[in-house]
Order: C-alpha cells, then sequence, then structure tokens
C-alpha cells in the first residue's frame, strides 16, 4: 500500500521526493487542489470512498497519515 500511495504522490507532484518529506501540506508539497486530486485517485486505486469529514490536510500530511486513512476505510 506504502508504495502505491508514494507512486499516486509522485504522479500528481514529480517534481517532489514524498520518500525523504516530513509534512508535504506544510512543506508546500500539496495543495487543496492536488489533496482532492489525491483523494479521487486513492477511491479508485482502492475502492473506497473516503468521507468528507476525513478531507483534512493533517490527514495528507504524510505517508504514515495517507496509509492510517486507508486503512481506516478498509484497505488492507
Amino acid at each position: 500500500m506504502r508504495q502505491k500511495v508514494i507512486n499516486i504522490l509522485t504522479e500528481i507532484r514529480p517534481e517532489f521526493d514524498f520518500n525523504q518529506a516530513t509534512d508535504f501540506i506544510e512543506n508546500g508539497m500539496l495543495d487543496s487542489f492536488d489533496v482532492i486530486t489525491l483523494v479521487t485517485t486513492l477511491d479508485e486505486t482502492f475502492g473506497i470512498s473516503i468521507d468528507g469529514t476525513d478531507i483534512l490536510p493533517e490527514n495528507f500530511s504524510s505517508i504514515e497519515r495517507i496509509t492510517a486513512l486507508l486503512t481506516k476505510n478498509g484497505v488492507q
């Protein structure tokens, strides 16, 4: 799952190394449009529907936070 998330992030913003970053939002690596694109892509890739109440910057600030959100939504 981790590698799939990294691949998706790299497709959205290829200019950044998401393996090394600590906070994607704070570091300006993802903006609000990128987060919406990410949510849509994660939904399609993993066959889930991320609830609107979970679309918060802190849930998309790192690989760990994104994978935790996916796990919460039933992705193994």
